[in-house]
């Protein structure tokens, strides 16, 4: 673990970042509601196991997606390489990442997608700061193609340990506000159960069946 951190790679340098992005009104803006995610479980799925979840695990989850994204997003991501992690000794840890994914709103486009990725242990939040280029592990400059705006997102765990609640945030940098971007999120909120990634964690990692439960109206 080092002792000293280098200021373009701290947490808080990024939640600056961030904040500062989020509040622009040129940029256009999305949180997803935080779902309980036990009562979401009981309430949505039949499981074939009990489970409870609690927010170390919700947190672990997070932490195996922001290094291995396909994993957990194959819906959105199709190819994940992450490299250069370091830890330092405010319990946070730095990394980049490069993917491959979906358009947000351009149909049956991928591109890539290169992205600072900064934890907080401590905070149990994870911030993604999207960037135009990046260094490979040997030293040589990539550079996206410019399919779509860069955007930054934060996840993250709060509520209890055994209520743990999972948040979600993401600002897209627009040249103005752009209500298209809304609607995958909007498509997501109205689908109801827990996001993708969620259910992925709790099938393979957690080994517990999860299948959303049918509903009937009269």
């Amino acid at each position: 673990m080092n002792n000293v951190q280098n200021i373009e790679h701290s947490f808080l340098a990024a939640t600056r970042e961030f904040k500062s992005a989020w509040e622009n009104p040129r940029n256009t803006r999305f949180e997803l509601p935080a779902p309980d995610v036990n009562k979401v479980v009981s309430e949505c799925y039949e499981v074939g196991k009990p489970v409870h979840l609690t927010g170390s695990m919700v947190w672990d989850m997070e932490l195996k997606k922001a290094w291995s994204p396909a994993k957990y997003i194959p819906y959105v991501v199709s190819r994940d390489h992450a490299w250069g992690r370091d830890s330092y000794d405010d319990d946070t840890e730095y990394f980049v990442r490069e993917i491959d994914a979906k358009a947000w709103i351009i149909e049956d486009t991928i591109g890539p997608v290169f992205e600072e990725v900064f934890i907080s242990h401590k905070e149990r939040r994870v911030i993604f700061l999207g960037r135009e280029e990046l260094k490979t592990e040997t030293g040589e400059t990539i550079l996206t193609n410019g399919y779509q705006p860069l955007f930054h997102v934060e996840h993250g765990v709060s509520g209890t340990e055994n209520a743990p609640l999972n948040t979600w945030r993401i600002v897209i940098l627009t040249e103005n506000n752009d209500p298209r971007y809304h609607q995958p999120f909007e498509e997501m909120v109205k689908a109801g159960g827990l996001p993708g990634f969620l259910e992925i964690y709790i099938n393979r990692d957690l080994n517990v069946p999860l299948n959303r439960k049918e509903l009937f109206t009269l």
